[in-house]
């Protein structure tokens, strides 16, 4: 289950960003709820449009982000990304503290946020496999998912506690002091023992070629649709659990706890995914598809204990599905075109939240907090009812494949087909 571990250079990096996403989901949880208590009267529509800006820059800069993730040392491109993400905190942290903040102050970091994040992730995802390599990269990726969903477990109650003790502004602060653990493993690394990355970007010219190459693997592309319909509709958990929370009458403190509850199951997702040595389309699909089904549960719970059990659930399942899916592409894709890849993969799965999350506000507001949540089940259901339709084509093809039948070969790969 930990067979990554035994890399040192993965060992710095797992850790240092446990402690990292520890603070990454303090500053989250404080953040929306500042937003919905604080500076505005529980208006889950601007919660939306600050996540909406926290995450569209990933859809708008998907081309040059996955071009620099190709282009240039992921390394070097991760240490300037964390600091500048540290920085933010801190000028976050001191508007708060300060009590100057505004609305709009929120939503201009929350911008620049999303820009700094939108060109980390692709070169931290394809960095991944330059710690580890092929052979152990599905098992790397389950680690990573279990590490910042473990964050999930202590960072949203940490920051409900605090935000209700010494307010959100510190919550903000402490966050800027955990991106020095990120900085340290990143410096620490023996960069002599990390995997050759092939240089597959040169210009922009180069940026056509990862799309094209996308869009000929049908094996990618069901992915990617799955992981946009997840992605837009049904991880905006900050609107989902603080509006809830406010169903309930509940308080900041509850909040913690309810995204605490979900990173329980979360985190039980990610290691069960470390045992598996590849990842799989029948958990990919039949992980959206239960999710769809959780979600529905979560969003008629009757109660706050039921609520919390619905959300342990639905954060197994969801968690399943991202765990085999990032792996998927990883491992489908030719390591030179990695990096462009897995910025398009980011952009779909997230970048897609600032469509959804301002529709899932709006359907809060309008409608009431269950039905914000029921956008989640209904986007799902579609996205389980292509997977399914796409593998059973699938599978139909390899078999009529193997009698002889056809000629072409299938669309699964002979190394990640389940």
């Amino acid at each position: 289950m930990f067979r990554s571990l035994t890399l040192y250079n993965y060992r710095a990096w797992f850790f240092g960003a446990l402690i990292s996403n520890i603070g990454a989901w303090m500053q989250s949880t404080a953040l929306a709820w500042i937003v919905l208590t604080v500076l505005t009267e529980n208006d889950a529509g601007a919660v939306g449009i600050n996540m909406a800006l926290q995450f569209g820059p990933q859809l708008l800069l998907v081309p040059i982000s996955g071009l620099i993730a190709d282009k240039f040392d992921r390394r070097k491109i991760l240490l300037m990304t964390q600091t500048s993400l540290g920085l933010l905190a801190v000028a976050l942290a001191a508007i708060t503290v300060t009590g100057v903040v505004e609305l709009w102050m929120v939503q201009i970091f929350a911008f620049a946020f999303g820009v700094t994040q939108a060109i980390d992730a692709p070169a931290r995802q394809a960095f991944v496999s330059q710690l580890v390599g092929r052979k152990f990269l599905p098992n790397a990726v389950a680690l990573n998912s279990a590490s910042f969903h473990g964050a999930r477990l202590i960072g949203p109650a940490v920051a409900g506690v605090s935000i209700a003790i010494v307010g959100p502004g510190w919550v903000f602060a402490l966050n800027a002091l955990t991106f020095a653990a990120m900085i340290i493993a990143l410096l620490a690394m023996r960069t002599d023992e990390l995997e050759p990355s092939p240089r597959g970007a040169k210009g922009f010219g180069d940026i056509v070629q990862g799309l094209k190459y996308v869009r000929r693997r049908d094996d990618i592309l069901i992915v990617m649709l799955m992981a946009v319909l997840l992605g837009t509709f049904g991880l905006n958990f900050q609107i989902f659990i603080s509006t809830m929370t406010l169903e309930f009458d509940a308080d900041a403190e509850v909040f913690g706890v309810l995204s605490s509850a979900m990173a329980v199951g979360s985190v039980t997702g990610a290691l069960l995914s470390a045992r598996s040595e590849r990842p799989k389309y029948s958990v990919i699909i039949g992980g959206i598809g239960l999710f769809a089904v959780g979600i529905a549960a979560a969003a008629w719970a009757p109660n706050l204990i039921l609520f919390a059990v619905t959300l342990a659930v639905v954060g197994f399942f969801a968690q399943m599905f991202m765990t085999n899916a990032n792996s998927m592409v990883q491992l489908s894709t030719a390591p030179e075109m990695r990096g462009r890849v897995m910025a398009l993969y980011s952009a779909v799965f997230m970048g897609g939240t600032p469509i959804g999350a301002p529709l899932v506000g709006y359907v809060a507001n309008e409608l009431g907090a269950r039905w914000g949540v029921m956008v989640a089940s209904i986007a799902t259901v579609i996205g389980f009812a292509f997977g399914l339709i796409w593998w059973i084509k699938a599978r139909r093809a390899e078999r009529m494949t193997r009698t002889g039948t056809l000629t072409v070969a299938p669309v699964v790969d002979q190394d990640t087909r389940n």
